[in-house]
């Protein structure tokens, strides 16, 4: 059986190993795959295992040995579901692989947000604090969060982990429920249920965790940001899309918005004219909240074990 990783490089850019997938099959690599290379390497594979590569209604039907494609993610909008349900290929993705580095990762934007730790760490590294008058300083206004109000959209295994850090850091946290209407009881032992526009007006400090959808894309647009008191923050490790990103500039501009950290973008890797670049207090990564080494073994571990069930014939986490 021929399997082709195609986009390797993203989960395994050579400090973990593939041996888990070895197992089933004769297994290659790339690194990247372009568009146009996606035929050639795809086409005598039973099996491929994609990230962000591209499988659209044109392409699946021009392979027809293919019968299974593992996401390697928990997002699968890159798959045409519908074909492949048509065509009976099996597609799965990797949930809930990345739930606690995630919420490492929106605690620590929250926290470089309001203590400007990278600024002060490259201030003092410059030999301001050895120039110093004073036993301290500061370069920016720095935000103690304890009794402030933090709304976390989005409520599902992330946005609870980052509910319960934020609630220890003596926040008061407000959910948003992504299925609002599935929600039976006003609230989770101090955490509180609101709907988003009842929470907006109450918050310091909003953080996204909610899945891209119809309903949800743009959920953050010059609409919603008015409701919001002046000065809050907004935190984004969830997907890009969720913000309209030309409202969310023209709001750090403004000073409407207090700051933005972010470990996602609309268009990834980032545009030459991403407005983000110039916008003030503003904080961005490179999309790597599901990067640390352990997760990512995780990842990969996974998705071997969604290959196992599929051979098996009782395949798990399949959405389509």
């Amino acid at each position: 059986m021929k399997i082709a990783i195609l986009d390797a490089m993203a989960a395994n850019p050579g400090d973990l190993s593939w041996a888990e997938l070895e197992e089933f099959g004769e297994v290659t690599a790339y690194d990247v795959t372009k568009p146009e290379e996606l035929y050639e390497r795809a086409k005598d594979c039973e099996i491929c295992i994609t990230n962000k590569t591209v499988f659209d209604r044109r392409m699946i039907e021009s392979l027809p040995r293919l019968r299974y494609i593992g996401v390697l993610a928990t997002g699968y909008n890159v798959v045409d579901l519908e074909c492949c349900k048509e065509k009976g290929i099996v597609v799965t993705n990797v949930p809930e692989y990345s739930t606690y580095a995630t919420a490492q990762m929106t605690i620590a934007l929250i926290l470089e947000l309001a203590d400007k730790v990278g600024i002060h760490n490259q201030s003092v590294k410059s030999g301001d604090w050895v120039r110093s008058p004073q036993f301290c300083y500061w370069k920016e206004p720095l935000t103690e969060l304890w009794n402030k109000t933090a709304v976390v959209v989005g409520y599902g295994k992330i946005g609870r982990r980052v509910a319960s850090v934020l609630s220890a850091l003596g926040m008061q946290v407000i959910a948003v429920p992504h299925r609002f209407n599935s929600v039976t009881d006003p609230s989770d032992g101090n955490i509180r249920f609101m709907r988003l526009e009842e929470a907006l007006p109450k918050a310091d400090l909003v953080t996204l965790h909610c899945p891209l959808t119809e309903e949800t894309r743009g959920i953050i647009n010059k609409e919603t940001l008015s409701k919001m008191k002046d000065g809050a923050f907004l935190i984004n490790a969830a997907r890009g899309p969720l913000i309209a990103a030309e409202d969310v500039a023209e709001a750090l501009r403004s000073g409407r918005l207090g700051g933005y950290a972010a470990d996602v973008l609309e268009v990834e890797p980032q545009r030459e004219d991403d407005p983000f670049l110039t916008t003030p207090n503003t904080i961005l990564t490179p999309h790597i909240a599901w990067a640390p080494k352990e997760t990512r073994a995780r990842l990969i571990t996974i998705a071997a074990d969604n290959i196992r069930a599929f051979l098996a014939g009782d395949p798990i986490n399949v959405v389509n």
